[in-house]
């Protein structure tokens, strides 16, 4: 057979892989790869020699990379990919029908049905990990994949009928995505990769493919404070339950979460690892997965008085006279430096700012008045932007004009006093100054940690 595959990252790597060689391959990418396959008679590469733009995959104008696709049995391309194959091919059904992701190629061979998909604009990674770690210390054979982790063709071999998988599923794995997964849960949903869709409803129309397919026996987890959660898993024809509100887990007035009709109790608040009430929402929704899944949350206690969060969620990099240093970085909206900034009684100096994705910062900037921030670092393209609107509100402790992070650090740590906490939650993608959230955040602890 010959097979395309576009986009040579994690998921199309996994394609090449989970296929074999015994077949015809065209590997298509935006840009070169030191971690391409040698060249052969079986395999040819196709890429651009110029430099890609700032910003995520699927954004380049010249599109003479994806030449000749069309004329393979069957294409893989990267979710990222599809505008631009949208450009390329427009609405050429035949090209189409030859099209598939890795998502819908581990649906249709992963013998298990016991499949627990997660979805929402942040804490998807978190849940999807509470999820997986409490099935885990259930006695459960367990696989975590989708946005976090292993491709789910790294291991779609491996899964047995008995087996449970569990999938962080983003907006751009589930656009165009043809199957739904037992239980679907969503997460808060609020305005996010604008520069990607074409508007707010094609992005919760993606989301809500996680539920389009469910049948009557599937299982709808939402979050009912927010009202595109409440919307995405209304496509569900199955159960619905709600999270941080009965039958699911909430919180209850005297601190211990419970869960179920009966209000079995978990853990108090207090006692869990996790800083802030967002990863008490994302901690409910786990629960009530795991809960309606295997009707058991016996060892769920053990994991949530340990488990600390994921790198760059709030991450504590280092305590340094008297000042804390932490890593948010994996927060691109202002909806998560909302509940970042919130996480914390102290004073804070905020580290702010980044590419533009055309959302408004009004809000965040109304919290950072608010909320005990001693200054503000803004960065980036929307730092002139963030720096205007706090202005407006009369807050001028503002350091702007820094372009490294050691420059940023250094700003921060000369701001601060004793008690503070320094917090990298810049309300903004990282693309311009940084590669990814990834790079932004290490950076960023590399600069604290070598602080003398």
């Amino acid at each position: 057979m010959k097979i395309a595959i576009v986009g040579w990252g994690v998921e199309g790597q996994s394609a090449f892989n989970f296929f074999g060689p015994n077949h015809n391959y065209l590997i298509v990418n935006e840009h070169p790869r030191d971690d391409f396959p040698a060249e052969s008679t079986s395999v040819k590469l196709q890429f651009l020699s110029s430099e890609r733009p700032v910003g995520m995959p699927g954004n380049v104008t010249d599109l003479s990379y994806l030449d000749g696709i069309e004329t393979y049995d069957k294409i893989i391309y990267s979710p990222s990919s599809y505008k631009n194959l949208l450009k390329k091919f427009g609405s050429d059904n035949s090209f189409w029908s030859k099209t598939t992701t890795v998502q819908n190629i581990f649906f249709e061979n992963c013998k298990s049905k016991n499949i627990i998909g997660v979805t929402g604009t942040k804490g998807k990674g978190t849940t999807a990990t509470l999820i997986y770690k409490m099935l885990e210390a259930s006695g459960k054979k367990v696989y975590l994949g989708g946005n976090i982790g292993n491709s789910v063709l790294d291991f779609v071999k491996e899964v047995e009928s008995e087996d449970w998988v569990v999938l962080e599923l983003s907006n751009f794995q589930l656009h165009n995505f043809n199957y739904s997964p037992h239980i679907a849960v969503c997460l808060m949903v609020v305005p996010e990769h604008l520069d990607w869709h074409k508007d707010m409803d094609e992005y919760t129309q993606a989301k809500a493919n996680l539920f389009r397919y469910q049948t009557a026996d599937d299982i709808a987890i939402y979050f009912p404070e927010n009202e595109y959660s409440v919307k995405i898993a209304g496509f569900s024809a199955g159960t619905k339950i709600p999270y941080y509100k009965k039958p699911g887990a909430y919180v209850r007035q005297d601190g211990m979460i419970v869960v179920g009709e009966n209000e079995t109790e978990v853990i108090n608040k207090n006692e869990v690892k996790l800083l802030g009430e967002h990863s008490l929402q994302n901690i409910c929704a786990a629960l009530t997965a795991v809960y309606e899944a295997v009707g058991s949350i016996d060892k769920a206690q053990t994991v949530l008085s340990s488990f600390s969060g994921l790198e760059h969620r709030l991450e504590l990099v280092r305590s340094l006279d008297g000042v804390k240093y932490y890593d948010d970085s994996f927060g691109t909206t202002p909806e998560t430096a909302i509940v970042a900034i919130k996480a914390f009684s102290e004073p804070k100096i905020l580290i702010l700012g980044g590419s533009d994705k055309g959302i408004a910062f009004d809000d965040l900037v109304d919290v950072v008045v608010k909320n005990n921030v001693r200054h503000v670092i803004t960065i980036g393209e929307t730092g002139p932007k963030i720096e205007k609107l706090l202005k407006s509100r009369n807050f001028i402790n503002i350091i702007t004009g820094l372009t490294t992070m050691p420059e940023i650090v250094a700003a921060a740590r000369k701001a601060a006093q004793p008690g503070d906490i320094v917090l990298l939650s810049t309300g903004s993608a990282s693309f311009g100054l940084f590669r990814d959230y990834k790079d932004r955040g290490n950076q960023f602890k590399a600069a604290v940690q070598a602080l003398v």
